[in-house]
């Protein structure tokens, strides 16, 4: 009864150790080979901190069966059990490794091999390994001597003696000695051949870069040269014999397996190419023939074996090329396209296991950071490092990648570099592929130091590194700012003062000594932020030289660095997100109002990046308003109130500026917006929905101040004109009517005396001086202009439309719309007008001849003297009011029975009179041309001289800005006007027609 008892208890010991099969563990513990040491408390604890302890448990049997007899045997069991050391690396490589397990079986000598633990043997080197391969006279005695050296390699790894940095520096200080030591016997085999010529072994990749896995091709060039005396055609044949041979010593496969196999296709013109050139053919190679993908690889080039010093004078050569390969035409987009060709071609089935190649793989964290080497490199030879995580390290010293971020991949990298270590070591096989089997999941995680639920954790770890990858990997590797600095001349990514000086001339900066003044302000010093400055000036010269006012551009970049230099996420804004700077720079250099806008709140640049801080795309009108009245209950008093809700219009009038000249300008990544419509639509609907929201809250205001929650008289406002029309401008009046209508029980006067209060502070609190741009209440279009009162009940509106309304009054309610305050009362205007603007029957002729007159009239009367008719963009010919007027008429005449002419918007009654038949679709599609031109004029002229106008401006600067945001290059200022006079000339010859009938 006792031996069941007794084999549970095992049993359970065995599972706590994390055995997966009890069953077998014990059957193997039972053993005869393990009898001397199967008590001592030692051998479970040892084998249970395995990767695998049923595999360590295996190999160490076959390990004791393969020993020489019982005194091997015995010298073996009390090692292990004696010192700590030896256990822990055998045992640690036994449950890791079953192809090291085999190959101490095949040699059981080779585990003294992990018994000695000095200083030396902690981190060697190729002369320890160099002295490991000595004895190693032939292909398969090579094979075994490499082998002995993996050994101890994977015991450091996987006992934590060295970090994956080390271990990976270590395998390619392998690599080196089993080059040499392979280059070796090729030479002895052939001593003819090796007398003749110079051969050079130029380590590439992972070997050359100091950072190789246990499995992989080891990718090398071939330099050769003559000997002195010595024919040239015939010692590159000896070379390519020698270079032959070596590659196939390591890679054919023998009794013992082979080591890796040696690829050259990275050398010129890959496999159809000589395996051997000498020095002067790679470089007329390179200087003519090679591919963006070329030079990247050589970022890697290390001489490891053969004549070294040939292998120094090609790296030394090919240097220059390498670091002035971010010069060539489309570089960026070379490397880019090369990256995503690797990422097409995996297929489907192994895409999401693919721990090398896949999206957020080994290979993103690689190309981002030599993509950044070589643009950055040129100036900088901090950064021309082969390895991976010293390049890393020397970008985030250098300021050209943030310190958190690098910090991420790193850890990242480290990580996945791990994991594939990991998967490789078990067979020894090359592989990037994640395993699916559990068992295979298990091991790995375990040996990665995740034991409470290895296989779960794991890929949960995976996962996490992998979206950091690919997250970080979009940040760095595709961001613009690259392009930009990457198609810069030579030597110009780090600005002396004498090249910025150089430059700032050749850019046309009217004043190059002031901004010269500004850059050393912004990038002298050695401090963090400087660093990072000097890595964006030289793309926002560039950005800044493409707008018509380069001076103002630099000037405004650093008052906004001034304001926000200290803060830690502006610099990192520009520097990571891929829009910010781009952004930033057309924002500054295009004009007055959007700089003076973001002066007075300079942390609204966050609104030019990529992240959380909503984007340039304009908020609805409901979602202004929420935040707006939010902001007026959290405020103390009526003017702190409206101050809130003033700068909530400031921050969003940046941003719909910001949009409109992003999308006016285009950027490197996106070409400027062409339908020139939809920019006037967003300008105008964000710039309308904006002004009605702050009406609301400054009402809210003003009524909570000195009435508390309810005003004693009902009160709504109109909107008219371009606001109800939903056509504002920057710069534009909010043209309005005030209606109000007594609660039940008050008395007339007192809801009239609390309306015109009403009135009266919303007007001055909207125009108090402050930060904030005034908003300007223009009431003139209500009854009696500006004769008659401000505000009006809705039965005195009826009672003057019914016998005093005049046709031009008519005409004006058709832009009529609730803007603020009460829904209801307001909706009762509009119905009470609504028969006054869309009247039955239409206009009579004598109503028509009026609406005539009085254009006839505006355009002599009120054209501003000196003013050109054929450049006003409001007055002059086929301009905004010939078109809203012609528009205007068809509603007037139409609207009672063509539903879709009632509407306040211009271009949508327009594109309604079309669609009825009464105007032709060439002559609407001429008149909506006409009249978003003339919007965009307007528009461009707020954003260019920060005060509204008519006209096109007269200094040459602000008129060459203003064609710059139409579309026109340099030099073509006269093309816009021309253009503008003949669009506006046919839009005139269409209104002659369809408005004065002629």
């Amino acid at each position: 009864m006792m031996a069941p008892g007794r084999r549970s208890s095992t049993f359970t010991r065995l599972l706590r150790h994390g055995f997966t099969d009890p069953s077998a563990a014990e059957r193997l513990l039972d053993g005869a080979e393990l009898e001397p040491i199967r008590s001592d408390p030692v051998l479970l604890d040892a084998l249970g901190a395995t990767a695998d302890p049923d595999l360590a448990l295996l190999g160490l049997v076959r390990l004791v069966e393969a020993q020489d007899g019982h005194t091997a045997e015995r010298e073996l069991l009390d090692t292990l059990i004696a010192a700590k050391p030896l256990r822990d690396r055998l045992l640690g490589v036994l449950g890791a490794s079953a192809a090291l397990a085999d190959h101490l079986a095949r040699h059981p000598r080779d585990w003294h091999e992990l018994v000695t633990y000095e200083p030396q043997d902690l981190h060697p080197g190729v002369r320890e390994f160099e002295r490991g391969l000595a004895q190693a006279t032939d292909p398969v005695a090579l094979r075994v001597a490499y082998r002995r050296c993996l050994l101890s390699i994977a015991a450091r790894d996987v006992c934590g003696t060295t970090d994956l940095a080390q271990t990976a520096a270590e395998l390619a200080d392998l690599a080196t000695a089993t080059l040499r030591a392979a280059l070796a016997i090729a030479g002895r085999a052939a001593p003819d051949d090796a007398a003749l010529c110079r051969l050079a072994v130029v380590a590439m990749g992972k070997c050359g870069g100091h950072e190789l896995n246990y499995v992989s091709d080891v990718d090398v060039i071939f330099v050769g040269e003559a000997v002195d005396g010595a024919d040239e055609r015939k010692a590159l044949q000896a070379a390519t014999r020698l270079a032959s041979h070596m590659m196939r010593i390591c890679s054919e496969t023998t009794v013992e397996g082979s080591i890796w196999p040696v690829d050259a296709n990275l050398r010129p013109e890959g496999r159809n190419g000589p395996l051997v050139r000498t020095l002067s053919s790679h470089l007329a190679y390179y200087q003519r023939w090679a591919k963006t993908w070329e030079f990247q690889a050589l970022l890697k080039a290390r001489p490891v074996a053969g004549d070294l010093g040939l292998g120094e004078e090609y790296v030394a050569t090919l240097a220059p090329l390498v670091w002035h390969a971010a010069e060539r035409e489309n570089f960026v987009a070379d490397v880019q396209k090369m990256r995503r060709r690797v990422v097409e071609n995996i297929p489907v089935t192994e895409i999401e296991r693919e721990l090398k190649l896949g999206p957020g793989g080994l290979r993103d964290v690689e190309f981002a950071v030599q993509l950044l080497q070589l643009v950055h490199g040129r100036a900088d030879t901090s950064l021309r490092s082969g390895t991976t995580l010293d390049a890393l390290k020397a970008l985030a010293a250098g300021g050209y990648v943030g310190r958190a971020d690098a910090v991420q991949l790193d850890e990242a990298y480290r990580f996945l570099r791990s994991m594939e270590h990991r998967i490789q070591l078990y067979r020894l096989r090359r592989t990037h592929l994640v395993p699916e089997d559990d068992a295979d999941l298990r091991r790995i995680g375990r040996s990665l130091g995740l034991r409470a639920d290895p296989v779960v954790e794991l890929n949960r770890e995976w996962k996490r590194h992998a979206a950091v990858v690919r997250r970080l990997h979009e940040k760095l590797f595709y961001r613009p700012l690259l392009d930009a600095v990457a198609q810069l001349a030579p030597g110009e990514s780090r600005l002396s003062p004498n090249a910025a000086r150089e430059r700032l001339v050749a850019l046309g900066y009217a004043d190059p000594a002031a901004a010269l003044r500004h850059l050393e302000a912004l990038a002298s010093g050695v401090s963090r932020k400087a660093a990072i400055q000097r890595t964006l000036l030289p793309v926002l010269l560039g950005w800044f030289a493409d707008s018509a006012d380069p001076d103002a551009g630099l000037l405004n970049f650093r008052k906004v660095s001034d304001a926000l230099g200290k803060t830690p996420w502006y610099l990192r804004l520009l520097r990571d997100e891929g829009a910010a700077a781009e952004n930033l720079a057309r924002v500054l250099s295009a004009g007055r109002l959007a700089p003076d806008l973001l002066m007075r709140a300079p942390e609204a640049v966050a609104l030019l990046g990529d992240g959380d801080g909503g984007g340039l795309e304009p908020r609805s009108r409901a979602h202004l308003e929420q935040e707006i009245l939010a902001a007026v209950r959290r405020a103390d008093g009526g003017e702190q109130a409206v101050t809130a809700a003033r700068g909530v219009r400031r921050r969003e009038l940046f941003r719909t500026a910001a949009a409109d000249i992003v999308a006016s300008y285009g950027t490197e990544e996106t070409p400027a917006v062409a339908d020139q419509g939809a920019l006037v639509d967003q300008v105008g609907g964000a710039v309308s929905d904006l002004t009605a929201a702050t009406l609301a809250g400054t009402l809210r205001a003003v009524v909570r101040d000195r009435w508390g929650d309810t005003l004693p008289t009902r009160f709504a406002v109109i909107g008219m004109g371009r606001f109800g029309g939903h056509e504002l401008g920057y710069g534009s009046d909010a043209d309005v009517l005030f209606v109000h209508e007594p609660r039940e029980g008050v008395d007339e006067q007192e809801a009239s005396r609390a309306a015109n209060a009403v009135v009266s502070e919303m007007r001055r609190l909207l125009q108090v001086s402050s930060a904030d741009p005034p908003l300007l209440i223009d009431a003139d279009l209500r009854p009696e202009g500006k004769s008659g009162p401000l505000v009006r009940t809705l039965n005195s509106y009826e009672a003057y439309y019914r016998r005093w309304s005049l046709v031009w009054e008519s005409q004006a309610l058709l832009r009529a719309e609730i803007v603020a305050g009460d829904e209801d009362l307001g909706q009762r205007f509009i119905e009470l007008v609504d028969p006054l603007r869309y009247p039955a029957e239409g206009l009579g002729d004598d109503a028509v001849r009026e609406i005539r007159r009085l254009k006839a009239r505006m355009e002599s009367e009120r054209m501003p003297r000196g003013a050109d008719p054929t450049l006003h963009t409001k007055l002059g010919r086929g301009g905004l009011s010939d078109v809203e007027w012609t528009v205007q008429l068809f509603q007037l005449q139409h609207g009672w029975v063509e539903p879709g002419l009632r509407t306040t918007r211009t271009r949508e009654a327009l594109g309604a009179a079309c669609a009825a038949g009464l105007v032709s679709g060439e002559d609407a599609a001429i008149l909506d041309e006409a009249w978003v031109l003339a919007t965009r004029v307007r528009n461009a002229v707020m954003l260019v001289r920060g005060r509204a106008g008519d006209t096109f401006p007269s200094d040459g600067r602000e008129l060459a800005a203003v064609g710059r945001y139409l579309g026109y290059g340099p030099g073509h200022v006269g093309d816009m006007l021309e253009d503008y006079r003949r669009i506006t000339r046919r839009a005139r010859a269409v209104v002659e027609v369809l408005f004065y009938g002629a």
